[in-house]
């Protein structure tokens, strides 16, 4: 038996900054906005942020649930044929007076929200799911159960205590988050409203969460989420290295722990696992033409904004190269056009929270060095139980819907939207710039190095740039492939980079073998980047067959020849921004570049 974890009362006590700011109404907010933080202090002598206002309540001994999921059938295997199948959680809740929290019948005073770390590395890599984790758990329990919300960690199936099979991220997994979603919102002690909370994988069990929809799940807050598990691993056909290992080589082994219940992992998405990585490297799409359903079940934002009925709150570092920052954008825009509330975070920190400063600070030039301390956000607790509040507890001002959005060289600011809406398109034609390196015929070993003009003013890229070049294949082969580094011409630092498989030189999911010796127009888009070029300044591309950690084409390694003619454009999304449209966050010094 699991012996419960018992939390003493002293962990409730004085989580927050120096100063504690009391509540009030709507004209003046315990919460100043995020432009008017610059003078707070904050704690900062633990591994994550603290709420700068205290609660009141204790932390209850932790809770272990097991909710029973009756959605699963005897076509997905495993647990569907054994039957029981359950998906296991620790669960904390605030010590409330006059109330006995474990009661059938209690009284709305004492029912409480709850905040849900979802994912499959409890007692898999990391502490069981009835310990605080590090990662999020402890900073959520923390947190926020003294001010009255329950926390709870889930272990998806196939992981820590829940069984049936390690699904990656399929309709058993899915249909496992919806059970605990369910349970979490019907509970006595919920107040009925849920939100969904995680880094990562655990990113992506929200957006999972959402494309099934409850009426008990009010917001989502994906940290590095994926919205689609192909959407992430192939980019305009070109596959990360790691796609056809996902399912079966890197978490299959996770539902596997030498207990009676490893048979459960011969479940229908485990068998399909070890085709659908290996078929979608050779296709680059989704393996819908054959019939197969791997992928599709796997894509969660089309279904989100169908059936979800909360808010979002996005949160991604610009320079997180595991989760791309396209699993962001433009996904904040097109949750907003779908008419949800949704708000953004978007740092220079790689695959991060937004206040750890272990991760922030060992990042590379180019990489989020040059914008390091101002990636930590000392005031993220606080910034989440004032989202919280609102759409969990139903009380204070509405947040802000806006996308906070910091630049290479650390500096803050605040737009409406992102991409922003003002952004002005500027077309480069090819014909403009100067090869200077390298070859126009691109092989695997070698590149072409291009110059653009200086800019006569500082510039800022925001959003997706995109670079279409004429590309003619070898006669011997039936595609090609090329990966484009952005970089500073004064500094070689690097600013973006975009990658395609040239069967999809549309763009897109949809793409088929080339004719030998084809030329087509490569529309190819940059990941997304918000990076300031000085004046005098300028940038150059870096083109090779491939980069990063993407696998060149599997039809072929031949030569491909690029004309840098008039139909090649680079067009950059830029907007005018300054000094005076940044904001400083909290417990840092004045902007080098704005002092």
């Amino acid at each position: 038996m699991l012996a419960l974890l018992f939390l003493v009362p002293t962990l409730s006590g004085c989580f927050g900054a120096e100063e504690n700011v009391e509540v009030s109404d709507e004209e003046n907010h315990w919460l100043p906005p995020v432009e008017e933080r610059s003078e707070l202090v904050y704690r900062a002598d633990d591994v994550f942020s603290r709420v700068s206002k205290n609660g009141t309540h204790q932390i209850g001994e932790v809770m272990s649930v097991y909710v029973p999921v009756t959605s699963i059938s005897v076509a997905d295997g495993g647990a569907g044929v054994t039957g029981g199948a359950e998906v296991h959680m620790g669960l904390w809740l605030p010590l409330i007076d006059g109330c006995e929290m474990g009661s059938e019948n209690l009284p709305d005073e004492c029912r409480v929200p709850i905040i849900a770390e979802i994912g499959p590395y409890y007692d898999d890599g990391d502490v069981d799911a009835l310990t605080p984790a590090d990662r999020l758990g402890r900073f959520l329990i923390e947190n926020f159960v003294p001010h009255g919300y329950g926390v709870a960690q889930v272990s998806v199936f196939g992981t820590g205590e829940s069984n049936h099979c390690m699904d990656l991220m399929g309709t058993d997994e899915q249909e496992g988050i919806h059970a605990a979603v369910e349970y979490l919102g019907k509970a006595p002690f919920s107040n009925g409203n849920v939100g969904i909370i995680g880094k990562s994988y655990d990113g992506s069990t929200p957006w999972e969460a959402a494309s099934i929809g409850s009426s008990h799940l009010k917001t989502i807050v994906p940290m590095s989420g994926l919205i689609g598990v192909h959407d992430l691993m192939w980019r305009n056909g070109s596959m990360e290295l790691r796609g056809a290992i996902m399912h079966n080589g890197v978490y299959g082994s996770f539902g596997l722990d030498g207990d009676l219940e490893d048979a459960q992992n011969a479940c229908e998405g485990y068998m399909e696992g070890y085709y659908a990585g290996v078929g979608a490297y050779l296709t680059g799409d989704n393996l819908a033409w054959t019939g197969s359903d791997y992928w599709e079940e796997r894509h969660f934002l089309t279904r989100a904004i169908q059936n979800y009925n909360g808010s979002v709150y996005i949160i991604h570092g610009l320079q997180d190269w595991n989760v791309d920052p396209h699993m962001a954008f433009p996904v904040h825009n097109m949750v907003r056009e779908a008419g949800l509330d949704v708000k953004g975070l978007y740092g220079q920190w790689g695959h991060d929270y937004p206040d750890r400063r272990s991760g922030h600070e060992g990042l590379s030039s180019g990489r989020g060095a040059e914008a390091f301390p101002y990636t930590l956000r000392w005031d993220w607790a606080d910034d989440l139980l004032e989202w919280f509040d609102y759409y969990l507890r139903e009380m204070g001002p509405k947040p802000r819907l806006i996308a906070e959005v910091q630049d290479n060289m650390g500096g803050w600011r605040v737009e409406e939207t992102y991409p922003p809406l003002d952004s002005v398109w500027v077309a480069y034609g090819m014909d403009q710039c100067s090869i200077i390196g390298g070859s126009d015929t691109i092989t695997p070993t070698s590149s072409l190095m291009i110059e653009c003009p200086e800019f006569d003013v500082e510039t800022r890229i925001a959003g997706t740039p995109t670079f279409h070049v004429e590309a003619t294949i070898s006669l011997f082969s039936t595609s090609g492939h090329l990966f484009v580094e952005m970089v500073q011409s004064s500094t070689g630092m690097h600013l973006g980079h975009a990658v395609m498989d040239l069967r999809f030189h549309e763009g897109g999911k949809e793409g088929s073998p080339l004719a030998p010796g084809s030329t087509v127009i490569a529309k190819m888009e940059f990941f997304g980047m918000d990076v300031v070029i000085p004046e005098g300044d300028g940038i150059q591309l870096v083109i090779t067959q491939t980069g990063e950690d993407y696998l060149p084409s599997p039809v072929s390694a031949m030569p491909v020849s690029l004309s840098m003619g008039p139909q090649s454009v680079l067009t950059l999304h830029t907007v005018e921004r300054g000094c005076a449209d940044l904001f400083l966050p909290p417990m840092q010094e004045p902007f080098p570049q704005c002092p």
